[in-house]
């Protein structure tokens, strides 16, 4: 069923790095819409380079890569993905209101000259909507919970309707409560074909919403396949381990 939809990420070969060195590699890679993946790998592995380099945040060293079609040299705010942080710290010590923070996800996309119209605001409400926060639209945005705080961010990345989502690590630092409801906001999304690439390292709160799982290691992909499929190969990988020991 995958094959019928069309690519929204495509990598081919895609080398990521920075000042001209590559942290990952050879990376072949396709993301259709409406797939939810996750990226796992350890610390210093390189996923959080492929990660950027699709942001155009990391240097494109190699390969091929295209986001809607466009090559990433081209990347513009139709073919820009959305982007959820780790960090959530979101004012700065400035005071805020969780609606103002959602609507920063419209600037880069309107005249600076403009003001928000209605059109705009309606994009606020369905984004808050979409994760369960319409009714703390008022609310100063430093007096929510952890969990709460990200799911602002994830408002404010889907606000401006991106084609695909990156998000690193929505399920870190918050409490197992905020982690279900997490989880319960990205499943949804799913549910409505929003396509997502989420990196983490707790697969296991995510449990349900991803469709796919890629492995990233020592700056390669090293696994791409289902939970399922990836279950086997992590009860293979353990299988080799414990003969080697022996």
């Amino acid at each position: 069923m995958n094959g019928e939809r069309e690519p929204v990420l495509a990598l081919t070969g895609a080398a990521f790095g920075h000042d001209g060195t590559p942290v990952v590699s050879g990376v072949d890679l396709t993301v259709r819409r409406g797939e939810v993946v996750a990226v796992l790998g350890p610390n210093g592995s390189g996923k959080t380079t492929l990660i950027t380099g699709l942001l155009g945040l990391s240097r494109h060293l190699g390969g091929q890569v295209e986001i809607l079609g466009a090559p990433l040299s081209h990347l513009s705010e139709r073919t820009r993905p959305g982007y959820v942080p780790q960090r959530h710290t979101l004012t700065g010590g400035v005071r805020a209101t969780v609606t103002e923070v959602v609507a920063t996800g419209l600037l880069a996309s309107r005249p600076w000259w403009r003001a928000a119209g209605r059109a705009d605001r309606d994009a606020v409400e369905r984004a808050l909507e979409a994760v369960g926060l319409a009714d703390r639209a008022r609310f100063d945005v430093a007096t929510l919970s952890g969990g709460q705080q990200r799911r602002v961010l994830i408002a404010r990345a889907l606000v401006a309707r991106p084609e695909v989502v990156v998000l690193d690590e929505p399920t870190a630092g918050v409490d197992r409560a905020s982690q279900t409801v997490l989880a319960g906001v990205l499943q949804r999304l799913g549910r409505d074909g929003t396509t997502m690439l989420v990196v983490t390292h707790e697969l296991a709160a995510l449990h349900g919403v991803v469709d796919r799982i890629v492995e990233i290691d020592t700056g390669h992909l090293t696994f791409d396949g289902t939970p399922q499929e990836y279950a086997e190969h992590q009860a293979r990988r353990a299988r080799a381990a414990g003969r080697g020991a022996a």
